[in-house]
């Protein structure tokens, strides 16, 4: 019974640092963009560009990765950076509402601050990203993976939708006072959540284990800089080149949506700006259902990875099709249990993605194929978050079309592309990843080149 208590406070620690994740994404996603676009009158172009700038900032994690793998700091290959990437980022919230309030006046410097702050908040994340991840991957069992993926996302969703909630009570309603009291919790909710969930968490190498790592991380990846690794690991490896092409794909179809539909909300449908903040707890919740079911089924029925993977992608194009046609025939009631039952299968997928994200990587360089993925995913949510604005203000902004037509269309989009992920998913083989990904061949070297001394026998 101990033993149960002690697994289950181990996992609920682990997922902590999610809790930060959550909050700053809620506030950027939920608050900034809503405050942005329809009270200030920003463009929407202007603010998602904005909040697609640390996407694309995500290449980074590949260098974090690698450097992380090959120079660890103290001992710990995860724990420092993990750190110094969470202080950095919470930081920069405290300056962004008077950043945003200078935006809306037209000040050419208040937008040079905006793209200087969201630079840093990017690679800040792209730390965060992969070094989380990282440690996660070398911490658990293929066994409890899928378990310990489900809690970690049931808190960031649970974390999301409790950040709704403190929202509407220090700012039920929008003033740049109240917007900068919210923003100003940041720093205590991101530092304290992260130390609580990863002190203690990894094991610290001694000398001999650290060199040893060292060199089995230099021998897996290919020779360069950590950018020019990653670009051979994927030129060389058509099993890499696909996984990465999936992830991109997925994830800009999933979050096209995420920056505009409190948007949608007030211009479809006219709900007031705590009505709209309520959608995410819909969509949230359902995740979060999801992933609880998908957890739990998983590590009772060993369910296949893949398969779990492919029934999230055709649940949710089915929800978007279903989003679609509440916008097309204006029918408010249809939004939020379209969004919750969307939300189910995008927790079935996040579940099985994750495990499959884990298992396509090679001891001791685990920080390179988790950056690799990660900047996957993170040049998914830019291209989401860029093209989002780019429709907006292409279709509605500029009177193309009404926004219910508009909306129908980008829903559809999204739909179409979920399926054309389940297809590139379902053509790729983890056996044979592993077999070239796991040979020192893909370093550059042939089979008869000797490793590094030392690594013989590691």
């Amino acid at each position: 019974m101990w033993k149960a208590i002690g697994a289950v406070i181990w996992t609920l620690r682990i997922a902590l640092p999610k809790v930060a994740v959550g909050w700053m994404f809620a506030l950027l996603t939920i608050d900034f963009n809503r405050v942005a676009i329809f009270e200030l009158g920003i463009a929407a172009i202007v603010v998602t560009a904005l909040l697609s700038i640390h996407y694309f900032m995500a290449p980074f994690q590949v260098v974090i990765g690698r450097i992380a793998d090959t120079m660890p700091l103290f001992g710990y290959r995860r724990t420092p950076y993990l750190l110094l990437g969470s202080i950095t980022a919470s930081l920069l919230f405290l300056a962004l509402p008077t950043i945003t309030m200078g935006m809306g006046t037209g000040s050419p410097m208040a937008m040079l601050s905006a793209i200087v702050l969201f630079t840093l908040f990017g690679l800040s994340m792209a730390v965060i990203a992969d070094t989380y991840h990282s440690l996660l991957a070398e911490v658990t069992s293929p066994e409890t993976r899928g378990l310990v993926i489900s809690v970690v996302w049931i808190v960031m969703i649970m974390s999301t939708i409790l950040a709704t909630v403190v929202m509407n009570i220090v700012r039920p309603e929008f003033t740049p006072e109240a917007m900068q009291n919210l923003y100003n919790l940041t720093p205590l909710i991101v530092i304290g959540s992260t130390l609580l969930g990863i002190i203690g968490m990894e094991r610290r190498m001694n000398k001999e284990q650290l060199e040893q790592a060292r060199l089995k991380a230099r021998a897996l990846a290919p020779p360069g800089n950590p950018l020019t690794s990653a670009i051979t690991l994927l030129r060389q490896n058509p099993s890499t080149r696909a996984f990465f092409a999936f992830i991109c794909v997925a994830i800009f179809s999933i979050f096209l949506q995420e920056n505009i539909i409190e948007v949608f909300g007030a211009e479809v449908f006219a709900m007031s700006i705590a009505d709209t903040s309520t959608l995410q707890r819909f969509w949230g919740g359902g995740i979060l259902l999801g992933m609880v079911l998908t957890g739990a089924l998983s590590y009772i029925f060993k369910i296949s990875r893949k398969a779990l993977v492919l029934v999230g992608l055709a649940g949710a194009a089915a929800g978007f099709v279903v989003l679609g046609a509440s916008s097309l025939l204006e029918i408010q009631p249809l939004l939020k249990p379209s969004l919750f039952g969307m939300g189910i299968f995008i927790g079935v997928f996040n579940v099985g993605a994750l495990a499959l994200m884990m298992e396509m990587t090679v001891a001791n360089a685990t920080g390179l194929y988790m950056g690799l993925w990660g900047t996957a995913q993170a040049l998914g949510m830019g291209l989401s978050s860029v093209g989002s604005g780019a429709l907006h203000t292409t279709l509605i902004g500029s009177g193309l079309l009404a926004p219910k037509y508009a909306y129908f269309g980008i829903f559809l989009l999204e739909a179409t592309g979920l399926v054309i992920a389940g297809f590139i998913v379902y053509r790729i083989s983890i056996r044979k990843f592993i077999s070239s990904a796991s040979s020192p061949a893909q370093s550059g070297r042939t089979a008869d080149t000797p490793l590094p001394a030392g690594t013989a026998n590691a």
